[in-house]
Parts: C-alpha cells; structure tokens; sequence
C-alpha cells in the first residue's frame, strides 16, 4: 500500500498550462505585430477593428457552441476539437492577403480558441477539490500572461528574420503538438492509470459533489449565479482584450516607441499580471483554508482588485512611458487575479457537469462586451479623441462587475438540489 496521493492532478494541470500558453501566443501574434502588419496589408486602425470583431463574435459565438459541446461530448473530446479548430485556424492567417481574408481567418481562430476555457475550468473541477481550484485555476490561466510576456520579444525576433506568416506557422505547428499530448495523456480521475486511491480522495473530498444534481444547458439560464457571471463576464473581460489588442499600437502612435522596444515593454506588463493570476487564487483559498466562506473570501479578493483599475487608468494620463508601464502592469495582475477567481465561482456553485455550460454563457457575454468595447468602440473613439476615454473607461468597468457579482452570486454556495431562481 501506498500512503502518499499520487500527483497526476498537477501533471493535468501542467497540461493545461501548456495549452492555454500555445492558444494566447496563437491571439496574441497580430496585437504585438499588429504596426507591420498594417503595413504590409495597408490596412487602417479602423479597419484593423473590424478584423478584432471579426474574432470577438466568433469568439463570443464559440463560447455557447463550446461550452455546450464540451458537457455534451466530454472533456477530453471536446478540448482536442478546440485545439484543432484554433491550430488550423492560425496557419492559415499566413494566406491573408487582405484585412477581409484576415478577419475570417481571425474569426475562425475566435471559435476554436472559446473551447479553451470551458475545457480548461471543466478539467480543473474534474480533479481538484474546491479549496484548490482558484489555485489551479490561476495557474493554468498564468499561461495566457507567459505567451503575452514571451511573445513579443520572440515574434519581433522571428518576424526580423522569416516574416510575420511564419509566426502564425509555428504556433500553428506546437498547437497540433498540444493536441497529440491532450489525447494520449487526458482521462478523468477514476479512469486514469496514474491516480492511486489517496490522490482520488483528496480529488473528492467534497462531500456535496457526491451526490450531485444534474443541470442542463437550458436549466442553467435560469439561475441568477448564471446570469450574474454572465454580466461579470460582460462588464470585466473587455479590459483585458483592450490591453491584448491596442497596447502595442498605443506604445507605438502615441508613445513613440519603436516595434524593438515595444517588444521588451510587454514582456514587462505581462510578467506582473502572471504574478497576479496565482496571486489571485491563492489569496482566495488561504481565506477559505483559515475558515471564510467561499462567497466572502472570492468577493474581497476580487473586490481588492477591482479597486486597482481606476488606480491603473491613470496610465494614459503620466508624462513617462516607464510610469505607464507600471500603471498598465498594475491593471493586467489586478485583471488576472480577478479572473482566477470569477472563474472559479461557477464550480463553487454549479455542478461539475453544468460547469462548462455556464462558463460558455459567460464567455460568450465576455465576447459580446469584448466585441463592442474593444473591437468597434475604439477605432471610432481613437480616431475622434485619441485613446484617452478608453482608458478611463476600463478603469471603471471592474467595479460594475463586481456589483453584479455580489447582488447575483451572493453567498455562491452549492445548488445542490435546491429549485432555480428566476428573478
């Protein structure tokens, strides 16, 4: 017999570290070369946010086709067609030869890269216990964060020396890679060769999961948490697409810097928000190991970091780049540790077999609001005042999210076979 848990559960969640990196590396290619790639398409700002919105309603879209069909289908399933959708997808942004042969490769990109997190949070409620899962949560999520700190510096580097099609080749290329390593390695704890019976009992050491309700998609819609996350989702995930998409362009029109030295500034913005991503989940679960309430202990930590953003807005305002470089990396960590936490808040609550259904309806409201805010919102708005607004914008939006999720989550405890709420 052997007394000590196995540790698969971390090799699942080194995986899905893994993937989410290759999957941000692939979205982030256009935003870091988005100066050259301008250029050489001869294409406007204007244009270049119809290109955004292209893959922001595919995106939103994707997120309620994927969080569906990963229930449906299963995790393992569900995320390799994801990974296979977004890898082709990214290839083939090498053939454009237009801002319209672009945007529909950019929109096929956004409906597979919206199977990442309903796979991804589905995974991690399939082989952490609660108190583990923002932890887990903002690990994985850290990847999003590596792919945007690394890969300016790399596709500066690449596009100095293959052109900026190949980039799109290459991550192309790893994310078949991923695909081989999620089939061959994936199972679910109870059918998995690597997992003992101790790893398996802290696995299920929630004793309300074992005897969990099943809730549809349509069943969902039809919780108030749902529709709380939902609205969070709206309201928070457009800053993140802002810095995502226009910060290179900002740094480059408006700060003057040069494609070299954006490519060591982001680096910097992104390294921070990683340390918020972990931060984020780990803060939760100590106050939940000291003896909090999940609803208490996700609300002050994500309350803590919603106040960061007015704080970080002030970015656009301060005379030197290095004191908007801090800024803009306050509001990426406060963003990060945020959502570690928010994502985490649908497995507090729902089901593991509604978990994916729920975060697909968030994500696709993040899309919807990503689609209005960051993609056809601002090439207006930069052209008649500059980047300004949008700033102080996104310094607001954290805080109305957070409302919703303390009017509408509330105490976010389990359903358990408790009737939906319709108000």
């Amino acid at each position: 017999m052997n007394p000590r848990p196995s540790k698969t559960r971390w090799w699942i969640l080194a995986l899905l570290f893994i993937i989410t990196t290759n999957n941000y590396f692939d979205r982030t290619i256009l935003g870091i070369l988005s100066p050259v790639i301008l250029d050489d398409l001869h294409f406007t700002e204007l244009e270049y946010g119809w290109v955004n919105a292209a893959f922001q309603s595919m995106y939103a879209f994707g997120f309620l086709l994927m969080g569906w069909f990963v229930d449906k289908a299963g995790t393992r399933t569900g995320y390799s067609v994801a990974i296979t959708v977004w890898s082709l997808a990214a290839g083939l942004h090498s053939l454009a030869r237009s801002f319209v042969d672009l945007g529909f490769w950019r929109g096929l990109l956004g409906l597979g890269e919206s199977g990442n997190f309903p796979a991804a949070i589905k995974a991690v409620s399939e082989w952490f216990p609660k108190k583990d899962r923002a932890f887990a949560t903002g690990i994985f999520n850290a990847g999003t964060n590596v792919a945007a700190m690394a890969g300016p510096p790399l596709f500066v580097w690449m596009n100095g020396h293959f052109g900026w099609r190949t980039c799109f080749l290459i991550t192309a290329s790893t994310g078949l890679i991923c695909l081989i390593l999620w089939w061959t390695i994936y199972r679910v704890p109870r059918q998995h060769k690597w997992v003992n019976e101790d790893e398996l009992a802290v696995i299920e050491s929630d004793p309300e999961e074992k005897s969990e309700v099943r809730v549809s998609w349509g069943e969902a819609l039809r919780y108030q948490e749902t529709r709380g996350f939902a609205l969070a989702k709206f309201f928070s995930d457009p800053v993140w697409w802002f810095y995502l998409t226009w910060l290179a362009l900002y740094f480059s029109r408006v700060r003057h810097l040069s494609l070299t030295e954006i490519g060591w500034a982001l680096p910097v913005i992104y390294l921070t928000a990683d340390f918020g991503s972990v931060a984020g989940g780990w803060v939760s679960g100590w106050l939940i190991g000291r003896g909090w309430p999940n609803g208490k202990a996700r609300k002050v930590t994500m309350g803590c970091f919603a106040l960061c953003m007015p704080i970080a807005a002030f970015a656009v305002a301060v005379p030197q780049t290095w004191m908007a470089v801090a800024l803009i990396s306050l509001a990426t960590a406060a963003h990060q540790g945020w959502s570690a936490n928010l994502y985490t808040t649908v497995s507090d609550v729902f089901p593991k077999n509604a978990v994916a259904s729920v975060i697909g309806i968030g994500g696709f409201m993040g899309g919807i609001g990503g689609t209005l805010f960051t993609a056809l919102l601002p090439g207006y708005l930069i052209r008649h005042f500059g980047y300004f607004p949008l700033f102080v914008m996104m310094g607001g939006f954290h805080l109305i999210a957070w409302t919703c999720v303390h009017f509408y989550l509330g105490e976010m405890k389990p359903l358990s076979d408790r009737k939906p709420v319709t108000v």
